[in-house]
């Protein structure tokens, strides 16, 4: 849902002060979400965008900083204002300088005390995993892929060993810049939609890589190569070298960032699923 504050009216009173943006984006040509001194990024293209519309540098900071190749449905950042603008321009002001694959949803002002990623309480992402004996034409750079035939009930009997907290150093990279390895995951969930497997993941927050190794260490148990106890003795092994590679970014989505239950967001949410037909454009 977006608000009408959230795309803007002629009748909207023009803020400075901290606004929030939400927007989704294919990171399938980008090098992830963060500004860096060369490459093309998520952050640099959106900054850019929202510069042009303040006619002054504008600086956003994101919930979740998604890795090159990730995907986001609902990514949230916010920023301070340096000028008056209607929420209107920050939307659709923006879809002028944005590249197609990047979009801002909506814009709402917030508090002077949030901040997207430290106030957020937990964070969403989905995995759509493509398993079939060839690799995907239509959908490649938007969903994973194995062309090991995965045994569904296998990977459903693996998963609770992921509930609650842990330490998660098996699946966490070597770059990971957390303070610690310990994370709470309240939920882990897989569903088959034809060809796709589709899982779902809930958690406070999660290690560099996290997702990707574990959807690598789901990948051997849903395919036979280990057995369903294998993931929980992973966690207890805290040894990033005993469990799988690290798998593709192609099929991971940053979908859900959930702040406090007064939170004016318009969304919290955005399900990938449906918007992951349409092209990403080259790699």
């Amino acid at each position: 849902m977006t608000s009408e504050s959230g795309t803007g009216s002629s009748t909207e009173p023009r803020a400075t002060g901290r606004w929030a943006l939400g927007i989704d984006y294919c990171g399938r040509r980008y090098l992830g979400w963060q500004r860096q001194a060369s490459g093309d990024t998520v952050q640099a293209r959106l900054e850019a965008a929202l510069r042009e519309v303040a006619q002054t540098p504008v600086t956003v900071i994101a919930a979740g900083r998604t890795d090159a190749g990730v995907h986001a449905s609902l990514q949230v950042v916010h920023f301070d204002a340096p000028v008056e603008r209607p929420a209107s321009a920050w939307v659709r002001g923006s879809a002028r300088f944005l590249p197609e694959d990047i979009a801002v949803r909506w814009a709402v002002p917030v508090a002077a005390d949030f901040h997207a990623r430290f106030s957020a309480r937990s964070r969403r992402y989905c995995y759509l995993l493509q398993s079939t004996p060839t690799r995907p034409g239509l959908l490649a750079g938007r969903v994973g892929w194995t062309h090991w035939p995965l045994d569904l009930p296998r990977i459903e009997a693996a998963l609770p060993a992921l509930i609650g907290q842990h330490d998660f150093t098996s699946f966490r990279a070597a770059e990971c810049q957390a303070k610690s390895p310990i994370k709470t995951v309240h939920g882990a969930q897989v569903e088959r939609r034809g060809t796709l497997l589709r899982f779902d993941f809930h958690a406070d927050a999660f290690l560099h890589h996290m997702i990707r190794n574990i959807i690598g260490a789901l990948v051997y148990i849903g395919s036979g190569r280990e057995d369903v106890d294998w993931l929980a003795r992973l966690i207890e092994a805290r040894d990033r070298s005993a469990a799988a590679p690290t798998f593709s970014p192609d099929g991971l989505y940053l979908c859900g960032i959930e702040y406090d239950v007064d939170s004016s967001l318009p969304e919290t949410y955005v399900d990938p699923l449906p918007g992951c037909v349409p092209s990403c454009g080259p790699a």
